[in-house]
């Protein structure tokens, strides 16, 4: 199987053709995913959550991250791998340089951050230094308590003008991916169109290039609060790669998310 890069998301993007992606943490399930056709994973610090029980993913370190990193990179040889920086790893551009430089080395293929214009430094820093940058806008889940908990962003006019300008200025910066999270679905549009780059969206409608859930919501294993845009897709699929198959399937047809699972 030919490694995915980021020249194929880009020419997805000029044929208009979405893709689906999804968060894996380990060698077998991550090899499940390559093998049913997703060509993109993430190492999300969502693990803090997920897999160790925190309420956030503050407590993630980059230690967590890079040892997740190399067990789905064995499971997953040739998808394009994402790997987040966690809370605080990125404070300045040289921290952002030494914790990229971990899970670079652990197999990722680009690392994420979140937040805004401020990013614009570290972006120019890292991408010089040959690390690949995704960007991270709208609810961003390491900021949960500047927002006071997660809550939808850009809903007011103000909010949305500066996510789209702060999106456009990471890209001049050099990023080359960028992830939407909770945000309507215009203002997803919008800035879709905007940007050079390919878009993913998570609980951002279906105007994006790509969409991304935590697999723990794609496979219905979500404790206490399911988000809205979170769909069970093993409640139709039948088994784990019926699921999967369906969430692709979903999201290249663009019938993935609907309205019932989007915010206006």
């Amino acid at each position: 199987m030919k490694p995915t890069t980021l020249s194929h998301l880009r020419q997805w993007k000029q044929e208009q053709r979405k893709f689906a992606t999804i968060t894996a943490y380990d060698a077998s399930f991550a090899q499940l995913f390559e093998e049913q056709g997703i060509k993109v994973l993430l190492v999300g610090d969502s693990l803090g959550m997920t897999l160790q029980g925190h309420d956030s993913t503050l407590p993630v370190t980059v230690a967590d991250v890079a040892y997740h990193t190399r067990a789905v990179r064995r499971g997953a040889p040739a998808s394009l791998l994402l790997a987040d920086l966690p809370f605080m790893s990125y404070a300045t551009p040289e921290l952002a340089c030494q914790s990229a430089a971990e899970v670079m080395r652990a197999g990722a293929n680009m690392v994420k951050i979140e937040g805004g214009s401020w990013l614009c430094e570290t972006v120019k820093m890292l991408v010089e230094r040959a690390v690949p940058v995704c960007g991270h806008l709208g609810l961003t889940p390491q900021s949960v308590n500047v927002f006071g908990g997660y809550k939808v962003q850009g809903r007011d006019e103000l909010a949305a003008k500066q996510l789209l300008i702060d999106a456009q200025n990471l890209e001049l910066a050099g990023m080359q991916l960028l992830v939407l999270e909770c945000v309507p679905t215009e203002l997803a549009r919008q800035v879709t169109e905007a940007l050079s780059i390919p878009v993913i969206g998570i609980g951002a409608g279906n105007a994006t290039d790509g969409q991304i859930l935590v697999m723990h919501d794609a496979l219905g294993i979500t404790g206490g609060h399911t988000p809205k845009f979170a769909k069970n897709f093993l409640a139709q699929g039948g088994d784990i790669r019926g699921a999967v198959q369906l969430y692709i399937r979903e999201v290249e047809q663009g019938i993935y998310p609907d309205e019932a699972h989007s915010f206006n």
